[in-house]
């Protein structure tokens, strides 16, 4: 995958993948298209750490990555 014109993996265990594929069925998006917006909305913090922490906000009731647009931090 490419993130900002970079290869790019992500390592995750198999219940944040679970997470995160809801989270990208939920706003539409294809995997690919959910991590470009994690990527986006991340700041400098790693993409892994990113990603668990959408998932732990996700499934404690916090929708507000759903509602950010792509250029909102």
């Amino acid at each position: 995958m490419l993130l900002s014109g970079h290869a790019t993996s992500v390592a995750l265990e198999p219940e944040f993948w679970a997470v995160l594929d809801a989270v990208a069925a939920e706003l539409a998006l294809s995997r690919s298209g959910l991590l470009i917006r994690i990527d986006e909305w991340r700041g400098r913090r790693p993409l892994a750490s990113a990603c668990r922490i959408l998932a732990l906000q996700w499934t404690g009731g916090d929708r507000s990555f759903a509602e950010r647009t792509p250029d909102e931090p």
